[in-house]
């Protein structure tokens, strides 16, 4: 799986963040592979090699394999967790670490699972480490784990929208994390990543489908249009209609009844790539 998504990714050149439409794979397959997804591609926008990339989304598939040892009321963080619990849950890093010896990994993947909880501020876990200790990998992961956990919470009703996720960390935790990977982050997202609830200029409603990191302010989106089935929703391409924009973001809950059921923003958010398709001469000035 990590050398088939390495190589199509080298091999694309530019890529597109994408959407997978809900219900695609089991619900505790979906952090890994978000976060293996991303990471990616993230760690391709920061100039990793091939060798690294690939050890980068072996880590992020297996950071979280620990968490099996523990009951599944400790597998996230709660505000109701006493410290013992808060103790017990910092201990699927080391499993983590642990499985990852027993199947052979190299070094390089045992220090990024190590480390995926550890922030640049020392404010991490389980060995506080600070900036100058933690590998590119590590950041990365880091990040990008941190994001996914934001958007997809064990509890749905927490749950961030991307684009809200994307600000929180940059307004709340930015010195958290590295600021060429963070900076490197926000510009492949874009603005309104993947998932994201808008409302165009027009006044329309849509959600984000695809972010081309080249042009992060004109993603494509679906729109919400009451006079074609839903199963038919137009995807708009915001970069062939230059007088068409996004006016602002909106949660779910902002959304009227109608919009709301026809977008059918994904309980839990959901990510892939394609390789990016420029527009032609005749669209780019449409």
């Amino acid at each position: 799986l990590v050398s088939g998504c390495v190589s199509e990714l080298l091999e694309n050149g530019d890529s597109v963040i994408r959407l997978l439409s809900e219900g695609v794979g089991e619900r505790n397959a979906l952090h890994p592979i978000n976060v293996m997804v991303i990471s990616l591609l993230l760690g391709r926008a920061l100039g990793m090699k091939s060798v690294e990339l690939h050890d980068l989304g072996v880590a992020a598939l297996i950071h979280d394999m620990g968490k099996l040892k523990l009951p599944p009321n400790l597998r996230q963080v709660t505000p109701s967790m006493i410290p013992m619990e808060r103790s017990r849950y910092e201990t699927h890093v080391g499993e983590s670490v642990a499985f990852a010896m027993r199947m052979g990994f190299p070094d390089t993947v045992l220090t990024a699972v190590a480390r995926h909880h550890e922030m640049v501020d020392g404010s991490g876990f389980p060995l506080r480490l600070s900036g100058p200790d933690l590998g590119r990998a590590s950041q990365v992961l880091a990040l990008v784990n941190r994001y996914d956990r934001m958007c997809n919470p064990a509890n749905g009703v927490d749950a961030l929208t991307p684009h809200e996720a994307l600000s929180v960390i940059f307004a709340q935790l930015k010195s958290k994390f590295d600021s060429v990977v963070l900076g490197a982050f926000i510009r492949m997202m874009g603005v309104y990543p993947p998932g994201s609830i808008v409302q165009l200029v027009n006044d329309r409603y849509a959600i984000v489908a695809s972010v081309n990191s080249s042009r992060p302010l004109r993603p494509k989106v679906i729109v919400h249009d009451s006079r074609i089935p839903k199963e038919e929703a137009p995807i708009l391409d915001l970069e062939t209609v230059p007088e068409l924009g996004i006016r602002r973001s909106l949660k779910p809950a902002q959304l009227p009844r109608d919009a709301l059921d026809y977008l059918s923003p994904r309980q839990r958010i959901c990510y892939f790539f394609e390789r990016a398709v420029n527009p032609g001469p005749e669209e780019a000035g449409a």
